[in-house]
């Protein structure tokens, strides 16, 4: 797989960090028309993303299904061109499948095993965890997703499960735990227990006007960041969806979507942060969770065309 290096790319031209514009709203978006925007939209692909975040369900599909190893397949060879890593969600249900095939497609994985309020679901995700592992097809392992935010386990559990799988796969993969950026300031131990530090950051969803949202995403980097006491920090997920209800100040639209995915792109590549944009493709089945808003953070539609 193969990325142009940044220094031959527009973010030379687009994206000089020494702008006064780069540190407050990003990208100077002032009369650029719609065109343009799909333009630097193109360009921005073809570059290539750190991370993707896979959406795994088609209309009519939910967690829950089972879902088949062909569907991943057609689904990693969408992304494949654009991504260098890949962030899966669980062990089971299909999931284990996509470690597996990005590696085909030579993307590196971030696998994930889904912790809840069911004992026996978790032990299922961690041993698919450990097996994946073990059989060389996790880079870096995430043990658990926003579990603290939900208040589904205890942190005396979590770090249980953490330790678990730190002692049952190589140390050469780095242990972590997902969740939004500031379980980090106010969760130590889990913290110090995590090799690598996995941050949610979603200005979206704490009501910033798209205007600052990159300003306001640097700031939640940087408090995981003084959290980590010197670990690295990876987000695992950002975005800001096409279409839905506001939250705030937070308004979903296409053309705010883009602009997003372009600013936080943009800051990546010129900051080396490593970014997982949230989502690749529309998931219907959102919509019950969060709202209509929440069927619409694809980069690709839910019928797996590029939306810009």
């Amino acid at each position: 797989m193969s990325f142009r290096r940044k220094e031959d790319s527009l973010y030379q031209v687009k994206f000089d960090k020494t702008e006064e514009s780069y540190f407050t709203a990003g990208i100077d978006y002032t009369n650029k028309s719609p065109k343009e925007l799909n333009n630097f939209f193109g360009e921005t692909l073809d570059i290539g993303m750190h991370g993707l975040c896979f959406s795994l369900y088609e209309d009519g599909q939910k967690p829950g299904d089972i879902i088949s190893e062909e569907q991943i397949r057609r689904r990693i060879k969408i992304i494949a061109p654009y991504t260098q890593w890949v962030r899966s969600f669980s062990c089971t249900e299909g999931n284990e499948f996509i470690p597996i095939i990005a590696k085909e497609y030579g993307i590196k994985t971030l696998v994930g095993a889904w912790l809840g309020d069911d004992a026996e679901v978790n032990e299922k995700e961690i041993e698919g965890l450990l097996k994946l592992s073990n059989a060389g097809f996790v880079d870096i392992a995430a043990v658990g997703n926003e579990v603290m935010y939900r208040k589904d386990l205890t942190e005396d559990e979590l770090l249980a499960f953490i330790d678990k799988v730190k002692k049952g796969i190589p140390d050469t993969i780095p242990v972590g735990y997902v969740d939004a950026y500031y379980e980090f300031s106010i969760k130590p131990r889990i913290t110090d227990a995590c090799d690598i530090i996995l941050a949610n950051c979603y200005p979206f969803w704490e009501g910033c006007n798209l205007e600052y949202a990159l300003g306001h995403m640097k700031q939640m980097y940087h408090q995981a960041l003084h959290a980590a006491n010197g670990k690295k920090v990876i987000i695992t997920e950002t975005g800001w969806p096409s279409q839905g209800e506001s939250f705030k100040d937070s308004h979903p639209s296409k053309a705010n979507a883009l602009k997003y995915f372009l600013n936080t792109q943009s800051w990546s590549h010129q900051e080396d942060i490593d970014v997982f944009y949230f989502s690749s493709f529309d998931e219907s089945w959102k919509v019950g969770a969060e709202g209509e808003v929440g069927a619409y953070w694809g980069i690709w539609d839910k019928n797996e065309k590029l939306k810009y």
